[in-house]
């Protein structure tokens, strides 16, 4: 196939290789200083928006990229925020009393009719059921298709070996909760930039998250969820340079 190498190559993955990182170094000099404008610009102010919901925080932290799981009961809240901007992250939930009952990509566009999430978007199962719904999003422009990055893909696209992905994040995650590679359906990413074009060619470019954004999720029954973020450095999901973001779990007052 035409631009992939076979994993024997050796001399073709190290030029690609080197060419990777020369450029991830090169892009990420220009991600800092936008997320270092943005910040100054607009963080402080988006931070303290995103801090502010009507109920009472179950569970608040800070989560450096990696895996990440909890569970939600019926009529809870999500909110995911992105700290430093343009930081992907991967994201799947399942039925809480049965794993087989997940999010179902293809459904889920269906039912919404859209590849992109925001506000109102509902999270769809292989059985038809809504698990969770986005009730508040501050960008309005999430990814459905661009998947999980690996790393054996990787290594195919940038004839690097060994790196982290949050396919490996995955895989860590469920298994503490009994599952196996083979339970990873194709995910959610919140805050990357997927678009297709008129032509159905598409490709991973800047993100449009700041500094504060946000999206928040309500759960339409119990779910487990289950969050890698995103460890990726050599394509601009992340904006070339993995950050924290902050995920609190809260329960809405009384009315709400």
């Amino acid at each position: 196939m035409a631009g992939i190498l076979l994993e024997g190559d050796h001399v073709k993955d190290e030029e690609r290789a080197a060419h990777a990182r020369a450029l991830a170094a090169k892009e990420r000099e220009k991600s800092l200083r936008r997320a270092a404008e943005a910040k100054a610009r607009v963080g402080p102010q988006k931070l303290g928006a995103a801090l502010q919901f009507p109920g009472t925080a179950i569970s608040d932290r800070v989560v450096e990229p990696g895996p990440f799981t909890c569970k939600l009961a019926k009529g809870d809240h999500l909110r995911i925020i992105d700290l430093e901007g343009q930081q992907a992250v991967d994201f799947l939930v399942y039925d809480a009393e049965n794993h087989e009952n997940r999010y179902n990509a293809a459904n889920t566009i269906k039912i919404n009719r859209s590849v992109y999430v925001g506000k109102g978007f509902k999270l769809v199962s292989d059985l038809g059921e809504v698990l969770m719904t986005v009730v508040e999003d501050t960008v309005g422009h999430h990814d459905t298709i661009g998947g999980c990055c690996s790393t054996e893909v990787n290594h195919m696209r940038y004839g690097i070996k060994g790196t982290p992905s949050c396919r490996t994040n995955f895989i860590t995650a469920l298994r503490a909760h009994g599952m196996e590679p083979r339970d990873i359906p194709a995910n959610i990413n919140f805050f990357m930039n997927v678009p297709v074009r008129h032509d159905g060619s598409t490709e991973i470019v800047d993100g449009l998250s700041e500094p504060g954004d946000y999206v928040d999720l309500r759960a339409e029954k119990d779910v487990l969820v289950v969050i890698s973020n995103c460890p990726q450095q050599f394509n601009p999901c992340s904006g070339w340079n993995p950050t924290p973001v902050r995920i609190i779990e809260w329960h809405p007052s009384r009315g709400k």
